[in-house]
């Protein structure tokens, strides 16, 4: 399927991976937006942006990626961002679990 396939069915709720992927066992997601409050953050930094406004701050939507660090141990990348192969190979997948 295509990279615009791929977003659609990321608004759906559903993981998406690319076959042409190096690593095994890569995903994406979309993390829906979320309001913060300062009491739930272990971030300082966010904690202090959500104290000094008023105690809240808006999270927006973000993708996602479920991958490995530079050691091989799982990880996850928030604000992934699509390469120029990424969007013009129509290699994606949807992940049915």
């Amino acid at each position: 399927m295509t990279f615009g396939d791929a977003l659609e069915a990321l608004k759906a709720g559903k993981k998406v991976t690319r076959a042409g992927w190096n690593g095994k066992g890569m995903y994406l997601w979309l993390k829906q937006g979320i309001t913060i409050t300062a009491d739930m953050c272990h971030d300082t930094m966010l904690k202090e942006v959500a104290t000094k406004n008023g105690g809240t701050i808006t999270g927006l939507p973000t993708i996602c990626m479920f991958t490995h660090d530079s050691c091989g141990y799982k990880a996850v990348l928030t604000g992934w961002l699509a390469s120029q192969s990424d969007m013009l190979l129509d290699d994606w997948e949807v992940i049915h679990e």
